[in-house]
């Protein structure tokens, strides 16, 4: 017995293993990820998302390259306002609520900050992504 403590006190700790998710093929800037897109690695990889559940759905920020593991840094949320698309500005503060117009200077998903052009008056503001076509301006 005291032969196999001092053996497990010897020999380092085997580190454990762990899936690691990859691109099954080239998966390009802004598109959506699906499961088809991805493979499992039996191999533990550093900072590779460890689910597929955890990248469907998402959008790769840029160019994934076949067989290169996914990170969180990797995706983000898909966008919902396109850059230079008709966007509804809203603007609600006590009871008053105004609607117009506008143009987006720039992409976003719900909740990002993004530039917007007011059609009517052509004045630019940042305003919050809420939902697909809408932006809260303050």
């Amino acid at each position: 017995m005291r032969w196999l403590a001092l053996f497990a006190a010897l020999v380092p700790p085997l580190p454990a293993l762990a899936d690691s998710v990859i691109a099954a093929r080239t998966i390009r800037a802004k598109a959506v990820v699906a499961a088809a897109d991805l493979a499992i690695s039996p191999d533990d990889m550093p900072g590779a998302i460890r689910k597929l559940d955890e990248a469907v759905g998402r959008e790769a920020r840029a160019t994934i390259f076949a067989g290169r593991p996914l990170t969180a840094g990797d995706l983000t949320e898909p966008a919902v306002v396109e850059r230079n698309g008709l966007v509804q500005m809203v603007y609600d503060h006590g009871g008053l609520t105004i609607l117009t117009d506008g143009r987006a200077l720039n992409r976003g998903a719900p909740g990002e900050r993004i530039r917007v052009m007011n059609l009517a008056s052509r004045m630019t503001v940042t305003g919050t992504v809420a939902g697909p076509g809408r932006v809260t301006v303050p």
